[in-house]
């Protein structure tokens, strides 16, 4: 498959997949009919559901500097997110807004709004390790891999299944190969390994300190690590988060930018 119809995972999308990924309802663990397509389907629905908000912090380690900020995130199906910078103060209220394949960035220093086009899609994203395209991604596990489990038992004393995902060759997505490591105990995921078509590993986003919020056990800390600066990293932290909740309408429009 070639690259320019690899376009286009999260929170989660990456940071949709990533950064917004739900558990709207709940498998065994143990059940002994489970298999490696229903186990992907439910990590996919992770920190996904109908609608969410949630605080979160955001950790950029690159080379040559670190930054921090604290993020307020609105979510709506696949399609729609809206993110707001808290802190730090001097970039306060400086938002994105997501809807369907648009992005627009927000400036309040300038007073102004400015689109995305598509030839900034894999710029950075707030610079960070996650990229403008990342956002926009709305890709389903399920329905765009072939899905097959690669291993199932004890790695480092921790019953594992590591699942390896191959897209479909009419599949809009941008990686050739996705490997997860999910628990058996819970089905929460362990690391995500992403390699371009080529089979070169290009990151890895680790999950760890689990926890309850929302009425969910999720993940609250993410870490993307790139394959070629293995001393960089992005880190997501949720303070808090909640799911299926109401949002108004006008959360999701160029007007709410300004807000």
């Amino acid at each position: 498959m070639h690259d320019h119809i690899r376009r286009g995972c999260g929170f989660c999308s990456l940071i949709v997949t990533c950064v917004l990924l739900t558990l709207p309802g709940s498998l065994p663990g143990q059940a002994p009919d489970i298999d490696a397509k229903a186990i992907m389907d439910r990590v996919d629905r992770l920190l996904r559901g109908d609608s969410s908000h949630g605080t979160v912090e955001m950790r950029v380690t690159t080379r040559r500097w670190k930054r921090t900020l604290v993020l307020d995130i609105w979510s709506e199906g696949l399609d729609k997110v809206l993110i707001r910078i808290l802190e730090p103060r001097k970039e306060e209220g400086t938002t994105t807004l997501k809807v369907g394949s648009q992005i627009w960035n927000y400036l309040p220093k300038i007073d102004r709004t400015i689109r995305i086009p598509t030839s900034m899609m894999m710029g950075s994203w707030l610079g960070s390790h996650f990229t403008n395209d990342d956002l926009v991604k709305d890709s389903r596990l399920i329905r765009d891999y072939e899905i097959q489990m690669e291993f199932e038992g004890d790695r480092e004393g921790v019953q594992v299944y590591e699942i390896d995902l191959r897209p479909h060759e009419d599949a809009a997505v941008v990686w050739g190969r996705i490997l997860y490591q999910i628990r058996q105990d819970d089905l929460m995921p362990v690391w995500a390994r992403f390699y371009d078509e080529h089979g070169e590993l290009k990151r890895t986003m680790r999950f760890s300190d689990y926890q309850i919020m929302g009425n969910r056990k999720v993940p609250a800390r993410m870490t993307l690590v790139p394959a070629d600066h293995p001393e960089e990293l992005t880190e997501l932290v949720y303070r808090e988060l909640l799911f299926d909740i109401p949002i108004p309408r006008r959360t999701f429009s160029l007007g709410a930018l300004r807000e």
